[in-house]
């Protein structure tokens, strides 16, 4: 009886997951309708936990209104802390403001400063790194936690794999990165888990004019279009 009972169980489960294939299907066709017009973009991440006033966040205004006055569209998470200091940069600078919102238990809640037309939301992480990755010509990192790193590493993977097309990652804030990046060199490089020219397109800055000279330098001759 109780094997009858655990088998029933699992075919619901089997059920449940066919279904959710609709709307998972649904946030990418809602994703790519609206981000395939939007144009050239840029994504900032960062820590959420970043408040206004703290050196990060009035960088990450900084950088992401270069960028909008670069003439490119800034994308973030459409949350609070870096997220909200990149919408408010571009939006400063009347660029582009888009905001792919997650839905969390915690921390995330849409900020102010995104275009009323470009805020998406997502119920699937997977779904909206696809939109991350897909719709930007470079990343810009801000200073933050496991969630910025999961971003960080999903973009070199798929760079390294040939899955993307390559684009600048910009690290900003040598004090923090500096560590990461000698650790990733010396551990992993060192021990050939990783080839050197997997790092090339990694590049540490700490101000906005570095970060849009190394977008700008990187696309010069180039052609701006989605990554896959």
């Amino acid at each position: 009886m109780r094997k009858e009972q655990h088998h029933k169980g699992w075919n619901e489960i089997k059920t449940n997951d066919s279904w959710a294939i609709f709307k998972i299907m649904g946030e990418f066709v809602m994703g790519f309708e609206k981000m395939g017009t939007i144009g050239p973009c840029v994504s900032i991440f960062g820590s959420a936990r970043t408040k206004e006033g703290e050196r990060y966040y009035e960088l990450a205004v900084s950088i992401a209104k270069s960028i909008a006055e670069a003439g490119y569209g800034v994308i973030t998470g459409g949350g609070p802390g870096i997220m909200e200091a990149g919408n408010k940069g571009a939006h400063l600078a009347d660029g582009t403001s888009v905001g792919l919102n997650i839905d969390l238990p915690f921390e995330q809640h849409d900020n102010p400063y995104i275009d009323a037309d470009k805020s998406l939301d997502f119920d699937y992480f997977f779904v909206r790194k696809v939109m991350f990755v897909k719709y930007s010509q470079g990343f810009v990192v801000m200073p933050g936690g496991f969630g910025t790193l999961d971003e960080l590493f999903e973009a070199i993977t798929l760079i390294q794999t040939n899955k993307i097309e390559k684009f600048p990652i910009i690290l900003v804030g040598s004090e923090f990165w500096t560590g990461l990046i000698d650790w990733i060199k010396n551990t992993m490089l060192g021990v050939k888990n990783i080839s050197p020219n997997d790092l090339d397109l990694i590049k540490i800055a700490d101000t906005e004019d570095e970060v849009v000279d190394i977008i700008d330098a990187f696309y010069k001759g180039r052609n701006l279009s989605p990554n896959f």
